[in-house]
């Protein structure tokens, strides 16, 4: 190499040193753009801060800190947390078989299973009725056995997982084909067996989308009403759920309704504030 300027400053570059990323270039944003967006945001931000502004804040922390309303915030979290567990355990193996397979039938089976994404809540409720009450299909036979699942504690979980379990399977199966299979492809022509690949290839590069499935779905049962009402009921400390309290007292006492309301969105921005930290990191 010649004794240049440039020569020399190559060869007193520390071994090992790197040099120095470009900052990545983003694409450009139609000047337009921005309008339909804040629209879109006041669409959302204006209704809740209208409700915000009708908080009788006087008596803001006796309203909601009666027994009924704790008796139902306690039930909701409690449920909205266990049909979390249970969706993510049946969800994520329906996400990565609708992201791996390449059967033709893996079509009409993700149909079946994100079905709730745009079924009526309250449609969801009767067919959990239908295949879990009483005289229901599986209903009938464990009632035969002394079990009873609708208008239990148990049937708002069943009818919370029903209906947020597809927001954890879509989001998942979104990140799994972002992701590709090259890894796991790579992990099984190195000897791993499919479990070892599974817990060490193919959960840790989609941690992100399991973060953001599962947010979604707890979000999602907690403010969970139609299928829950139907299905469960409104037995105050069994299945009165907030949303439930909620709507109860919105007849009886408007104020009250209002302060739970709030209680609701100050738990769901928590919970999605949260993940999106967490969901960062992971992705740093």
């Amino acid at each position: 190499m010649p004794d240049t300027p440039r020569g020399r400053s190559r060869r007193s570059r520390p071994a090992g040193s790197t040099r120095r990323s470009r900052p990545a270039v983003r694409g450009p944003v139609p000047w337009w753009l921005p309008v339909p967006a804040v629209l879109g945001g006041l669409f959302v931000v204006v209704p809740v801060l209208a409700m915000v502004g009708r908080v009788q804040w006087g008596s803001f922390v006796a309203l909601v800190t009666s027994p009924a309303s704790l008796t139902a915030l306690g039930l909701s979290l409690g449920t909205a947390t266990a049909a979390t567990g249970i969706a993510f355990v049946l969800g994520y193996p329906l996400a990565v078989l609708f992201a791996r397979s390449r059967s033709r039938w893996t079509g009409v089976a993700r149909a079946v299973v994100l079905l709730p994404l745009v079924l009526p809540p309250v449609v969801g409720g009767l067919a959990l009725l239908a295949a879990f009450g009483r005289l229901g299909v599986v209903g009938a036979f464990l009632d035969e056995h002394g079990l009873r699942i609708a208008f239990t504690t148990a049937a708002v979980v069943i009818a919370q997982t029903f209906v947020a379990m597809p927001f954890l399977v879509s989001s998942i199966e979104g990140a799994l084909r972002v992701e590709g299979d090259r890894y796991e492809r790579v992990a099984a022509t190195l000897g791993a067996g499919p479990t070892r690949t599974f817990l060490t290839v193919t959960t840790p590069r989609v941690l992100p989308g399991i973060t953001a499935g599962l947010v979604l779905c707890f979000a999602r049962a907690l403010g969970e009403f139609g299928a829950t009402l139907t299905f469960a009921g409104s037995l105050q400390g069994v299945t009165r759920t907030l949303p439930l309290e909620v709507y109860l007292q919105r007849e009886i006492d408007p104020d009250t309704a209002v302060a739970l309301a709030l209680v609701l969105v100050v738990v769901a921005v928590l919970v999605i504030g949260l993940a999106s930290v967490r969901t960062r990191g992971a992705a740093l």
